[in-house]
C-alpha cells in the first residue's frame, strides 16, 4: 500500500478512479449542527462536559446526528454560537432551521426526541439552506483534512454563505466529502471542479450523477438501484426517482420510479477491485447491475 501525504488509504482514492456509489451513511435522517471552532475530539461524543458535548451526546441519544461546523479559514470567536437542525428523511419533507443563540446553554432547551420524530426542535425559523458541509475532521483521518479544507475554503470563495467545515460524515477513504443539506445529498472523491458541479445541480434542485454517493437514510442496496436506473435514464431531479420496493437479499430485486416509468433492477453486492492484493483491508464492497427491465413501456409512448 503507498502511502502519500501521510494517507494510509489504497491508491486511487480520492480520486474518482474506486467506486464510491451507495456509500452514505445509511441512519442519519434527523441533524444537529453546531459551531464549535475547535479544536475537535476524534469522536464529536467525546467532547467534555458543557452545554455542547450536553447536547451532542443527548442527540445522539435521540437518534438525531450531531455535527460539529465552523467557517473555512479563519475561526470566528464563540458565542454566538450557530445552529441548525434539520430532517432529510428520503419520502417526507425535508427542512431545516436555524438560529444563532446567544449562550450556547440554549441547546439544553432543544427537544431532540421531536427532531427525530422530524418535528421542530423549538431552535428556531424555517431556513431555505442549502447548508454545506465539507469533512475536514484531521483528528478523525489525516485526509479530511489534507483534501476537505481546501475544498471547503474553494467552495465558500464560489458559494459564499452556506459553506462549514464539519466533522466525521462518514466514509474517510472516500474525502473530500460534501454533504447537502436538508436533503443529505452524500457526495465524494472531490476535486473543486466536481464539487462546483455537485452544488449547482443542488441548487437546480438536482444531482450531478459522477461523485454521488447516495442519499443519506437509506440502505445502500436502495441507494445503489436509484443510482442505477438514474444512470439508465439520465433523471436527475432529487425527488424524481424513488424506490418503490426492495425485497431479497443479494441479489436484489427493486421496483423504481423515474418519472412516469417503472423499473425492475437487480443489482447484486460485489468486491470493488482491490489494487493492493486480496488481503488489503480496503476491498471495498460496491454493487453491480444484473437486470434492469422497463415494467410500463406504454408510459413512454
Amino acid at each position: 500500500m503507498t502511502r502519500d501525504n501521510g494517507c494510509d488509504h489504497c491508491p486511487g482514492s480520492h480520486s474518482g478512479e474506486r467506486p464510491c456509489l451507495a456509500s452514505a451513511t445509511t441512519g442519519a435522517r434527523s441533524w444537529l449542527l453546531v459551531e464549535h471552532p475547535g479544536p475537535w475530539p476524534e469522536r464529536v461524543e467525546d467532547l467534555p462536559a458543557g452545554p455542547v458535548g450536553d447536547a451532542v451526546r443527548a442527540a445522539r441519544a435521540a437518534g438525531v446526528r450531531p455535527q460539529l461546523v465552523r467557517r473555512p479559514g479563519r475561526r470566528r470567536a464563540t458565542p454566538p454560537v450557530q445552529v441548525y437542525a434539520g430532517y432529510s428523511a428520503p419520502g417526507a419533507k425535508v427542512w431545516l432551521e436555524g438560529r444563532e443563540l446567544a449562550d450556547p446553554a440554549e441547546l439544553a432547551g432543544l427537544d431532540f426526541a421531536a427532531l427525530a420524530a422530524g418535528r421542530s426542535p423549538g431552535l428556531g425559523d424555517r431556513v431555505p439552506g442549502p447548508v454545506l458541509l465539507v469533512c475536514t475532521h484531521g483528528r478523525r483521518n489525516a485526509c479530511c483534512a489534507r483534501t476537505g479544507a481546501p475544498l471547503a475554503r474553494a467552495l465558500a470563495r464560489r458559494f459564499p454563505g452556506p459553506v462549514w467545515e464539519t466533522t466525521h460524515v462518514g466514509g474517510d477513504r472516500f474525502a473530500a466529502n460534501l454533504v447537502c443539506l436538508p436533503h443529505a445529498l452524500y457526495y465524494g472523491d472531490l476535486g473543486t471542479a466536481e464539487a462546483v458541479d455537485a452544488v449547482t445541480a443542488y441548487t437546480r434542485g438536482e444531482v450531478a450523477p459522477a461523485r454521488l454517493r447516495g442519499r443519506a437514510g437509506q440502505p445502500e442496496p436502495v441507494q445503489a438501484a436509484e443510482h442505477f436506473v438514474r444512470a439508465r435514464t439520465g433523471v436527475l431531479g432529487i425527488d424524481a426517482v424513488r424506490v418503490e420496493s426492495l425485497t431479497g437479499t443479494s441479489p436484489y430485486e427493486a421496483v423504481v420510479s423515474a418519472g412516469e416509468a417503472r423499473y425492475r433492477v437487480v443489482i447484486e453486492r460485489a468486491k470493488a477491485a482491490a489494487p493492493c492484493g486480496p488481503d488489503c483491508r480496503e476491498n471495498l464492497e460496491t454493487y453491480i447491475v444484473r437486470d434492469l427491465t422497463l415494467l410500463n413501456a406504454a408510459a413512454l409512448v
